[in-house]
């Protein structure tokens, strides 16, 4: 059976399911339930920290470490429409060493599949990589075997080499955690192993920097004390800590890293502050030379505080994050800031019963709206499952580049909306060769004389340009 380490996370979490709740207070964006886990037979239940990913359909894809039709502790892999239609694609079952937990939610991969873990299940118990098909057939890439890793908790994502690099939170020769690549075809490579003097429980999922580095957290370890790490690492492997955490400044950074428009990194840490271990966490910014700025710091009862989830930059350059704890009703906050000085914290929505405990980090979605899941609340009687649920900011369609980088004559993923009678594609104003696949999905060959900035599709209703510049490499 999976060891309880992979529930220390969730434990926080259950001890504080007694807080009582009241109304929740009335915000200019506009909250909407989604889905109630727990709705129907075999739902996916209690989802934490999974990763959503938007599909070529327009439809969101994750999963849920616990549901499914095999039993509570098995988990599901959901699709859901942005009008809240669910469809489990793959229950997972424990039964006979099967994978299990798949606590990591999911990476779209540039083959239209879906790449993910489970924390637990194989021969040695020490979870898996599994690819999954948007039809819901699963295959099993890799299995852990302790001393390469065990209970990954994130998902793999994808590089620009087309290789998956990911996090598992413990294994190696201390049971520190490890990280490690894998191709899509399933050989494995394992790139490093933490020591506890260097990080130890790396939770979160990376990020490719575009400096073609990755960068991550580990939750724990580091010296002088054990407050937990940011660091870089290499494709081949080249490890770097580039901050070691201090308590004061944030303590036990849980969630990922993103990388912002302005080339700087955006965290949280799930405890630490100026009150040391009673601290409620931090909202910070580091360069990727190691440069660390506070942005924030949670007084839990006010603002909310204890953030398992990161950030998203959305289109109107701001970061969203959700506090899984505080708030008026104590079961957590919807925030945002900026990242630029004076970094003007807002609250923007305070959880109640009707979901709470937000531990995943939104996606935003091509049509504007964000996207998330929390762990518990709902309106399903008897079954405290949590809901999915979006929050409306008024942003504007756009698309997303499934690759941001390229060469010229490389063909590239594009997703959006609206995508029929698409007369234009341009990289940074150069126009490009397209084929629109579907009304979501289009592609597009990086023309000759194209230079590093924006993708632009017009559509016949709308210019939509991309969230993130397009590298141009050579």
């Amino acid at each position: 059976m999976m060891k309880s380490r992979v529930y220390g996370l969730l434990a926080v979490t259950t001890v504080m399911l007694n807080i009582a709740a009241s109304n929740t207070v009335a915000h200019a964006q506009t909250f909407s339930v989604m889905y109630n886990f727990g709705s129907k037979g075999g739902d996916p239940l209690e989802p934490t920290q999974s990763v959503v990913a938007q599909g070529r359909d327009g439809n969101l894809y994750s999963s849920a470490g616990l549901g499914g039709i095999n039993g509570f502790h098995d988990g599901a892999v959901f699709k859901i429409t942005p009008g809240g239609a669910l469809t489990v694609l793959y229950s997972f079952n424990l039964a006979n060493s099967g994978p299990y937990g798949p606590f990591s939610g999911l990476t779209l991969g540039t083959d239209g599949n879906y790449y993910g873990t489970t924390a637990g299940g194989g021969a040695s118990e020490a979870g898996t990589v599994f690819k999954i098909t948007p039809s819901g057939t699963v295959t099993i890439l890799h299995t852990f075997n302790v001393s390469d890793g065990e209970e990954p908790y994130a998902p793999p994502i994808q590089g620009t080499d087309g290789n998956f690099y990911g996090t598992a939170v413990a294994g190696g020769p201390v049971s520190a955690g490890t990280i490690y690549k894998i191709t899509p075809s399933g050989t494995f490579t394992l790139l490093h192993s933490f020591d506890n003097t260097h990080g130890s429980y790396p939770a979160a999922p990376l990020v490719q920097g575009t400096d073609g580095n990755f960068y991550g957290t580990a939750a724990f370890g580091g010296s002088p004390s054990s407050y937990g790490v940011v660091y870089k690492i290499t494709a081949s492997g080249q490890f770097t800590v580039l901050y070691n955490f201090d308590q004061t400044n944030g303590e036990e950074p849980i969630g990922p890293l993103i990388q912002g428009s302005d080339g700087n990194f955006y965290g949280t840490t799930f405890t630490g502050g100026p009150g040391g271990d009673l601290g409620a966490g931090v909202v910070f910014k580091i360069t990727a030379a190691g440069a660390f700025t506070v942005l924030h710091y949670f007084n839990l009862n006010a603002d909310g505080g204890q953030p398992a989830a990161g950030l998203v930059q959305a289109t109107d350059g701001n970061l969203y994050g959700t506090a899984m704890q505080g708030g008026a009703n104590g079961q957590g906050t919807i925030f945002s800031t900026s990242p630029h000085s004076p970094y003007t914290y807002k609250l923007l929505y305070t959880f109640n019963d009707g979901g709470f405990y937000p531990e995943t980090t939104f996606l935003q979605h091509t049509n504007g709206i964000l996207y998330g899941d929390t762990y518990a609340g709902g309106n399903v009687q008897g079954c405290d499952c949590g809901v999915f649920y979006s929050l409306n900011i008024g942003a504007s369609p756009f698309v997303s580049l499934v690759s941001t980088s390229g060469r010229v004559g490389k063909t590239i993923e594009i997703l959006g909306q609206g995508f029929r009678g698409t007369t234009g594609v341009s990289f940074n104003g150069t126009a490009a060769t397209f084929r629109v696949i579907s009304g979501t999905y289009l592609t597009a060959t990086v023309p000759s004389g194209a230079t590093t900035g924006f993708v632009t599709v017009t559509t016949p209703t709308h210019n939509l340009k991309s969230n993130k510049k397009f590298r141009v490499s050579h």
